[in-house]
């Protein structure tokens, strides 16, 4: 979610990356979620953190358990967030969690590219 964030609100400005501990699935209530307020993530893929290389310049974490983070990265920034996909309950208690995460991170996505200018 906060890479299709950061690619809406910062365009061509920023390389964009996202990555976890290990590569899966696009969560298809991430997709959806994204959906609802215009932005369409369809099209990512789940990447590890081995995958994308090291020497970024600014690492956000967005998880609330050990994130990894690519090695001689600069500025870190964790922001830490439930994983939606351990939600549980009916689907649309499942959607809320996602839509509370999806919320918070788009506001740091959006506070943090007006820092970066």
């Amino acid at each position: 979610m906060a890479e299709g964030f950061l690619r809406e609100v910062a365009g061509d400005r920023f390389e964009v990356e996202s990555a976890g501990t290990v590569a899966a699935e696009l969560h298809p209530l991430a997709v959806l979620v994204m959906r609802e307020v215009g932005v369409d993530i369809s099209g990512q893929r789940s990447k590890s953190v081995d995958e994308v290389g090291e020497g970024w310049d600014i690492v956000v974490t967005v998880c609330d358990a050990q994130c990894p983070i690519p090695p001689r990265s600069g500025m870190r920034l964790r922001w830490n967030f439930a994983d939606p996909a351990l939600a549980r309950g009916t689907e649309e208690e499942r959607l809320a969690a996602f839509r509370i995460v999806r919320d918070g991170i788009r506001k740091r996505v959006r506070s943090l590219a007006l820092r970066l200018g």
